[in-house]
């Protein structure tokens, strides 16, 4: 073959093997509005998952939900409380307008482990109302490691216990089956192996959940913390469900995920609320 031949060939096969790989590696975004400042292609499956939300705090400052739900998303969770005696400051104003806009929406509370369980959970309870449309309550739990006013470490034992008196707390006064989160340090410490009656939201950034957490099934995942979203300035948590639109309308209409609902119905989980 002659040497300019060859070297056209050359072209035309790298033409053709970078297109092939870039039509294997992309999968349909169901979010083109939405962006990622930092991605990671360990968790680029997630733009095919189609029901996609956020988590946010007093750190994303005024947010304009009416841009956040015509950006497509169809959830959020807002922070309420930590500890016994800390309100996130813009909670209400969170809360309020993404009712307003029409976006489910649930409240999380930052737990200390250095402070009792029962006093957190009415801390919580005290502070975050009981609506019929809200998502069910979220424990987000981690090591207190950037915390300036609680950063011990507890004993395993001690923290299953704690877990298990806030969910029950919740459950009982909610009636819906709470909501974990957590991330790869405190899963692996604490949480793998034990089973709860509650949903898992499972953070991990550079892989799939399954990558990261031992037999752990989990119905959200936070997969980005350097996310962008219309109608709110600066980086956001981005997260996704697991499932199909017909399964996140399940889980909205029952607060359950649909996996669990024939084990855990008969135990008075998973009711209908006519949503």
């Amino acid at each position: 073959m002659p040497f300019a031949s060859a070297r056209a060939f050359a072209r035309l096969a790298a033409l053709a093997l970078g297109l092939a790989v870039a039509s294997c590696s992309l999968a349909p975004d169901f979010y083109p509005a939405k962006g990622d400042n930092d991605p990671h292609p360990g968790v680029r499956r997630v733009h095919s998952l189609p029901v996609h939300g956020i988590d946010v705090s007093r750190w994303q400052g005024d947010i304009d939900w009416d841009r956040v739900r015509n950006a497509g998303t169809k959830f959020a969770f807002i922070k309420a409380t930590e500890g016994g005696d800390h309100v996130d400051p813009n909670f209400r104003r969170n809360w309020e307008g993404a009712r307003r806009a029409g976006i489910p929406r649930g409240a999380y509370h930052f737990v200390f482990w250095c402070r009792p369980a029962h006093e957190q959970a009415q801390w919580f309870i005290d502070n975050v109302p009981n609506e019929p449309d809200m998502l069910p309550p979220v424990l987000d739990m981690e090591w207190n490691n950037n915390s300036r006013l609680c950063t011990r470490r507890v004993p395993r034992e001690e923290a299953l216990e704690k877990t298990r008196i806030i969910l029950s707390m919740l459950h009982q006064h909610y009636g819906r089956l709470p909501i974990i989160y957590t991330d790869i340090n405190f899963h692996r410490d604490v949480l793998e192996g034990e089973n709860f009656d509650a949903t898992f939201w499972l953070r991990s950034v550079a892989a799939e959940p399954h990558e990261r957490y031992r037999d752990r099934r989990w119905a959200f995942w936070q997969w980005t913390q350097t996310g962008t979203v219309p109608g709110v300035r600066g980086e956001v948590d981005r997260n996704a469900f697991y499932g199909s639109e017909r399964e996140w309308e399940q889980f909205l209409a029952s607060d359950c995920d649909p996996r669990d609902r024939p084990r855990l119905e008969p135990f008075g989980y998973c009711r209908d609320k006519g949503v």
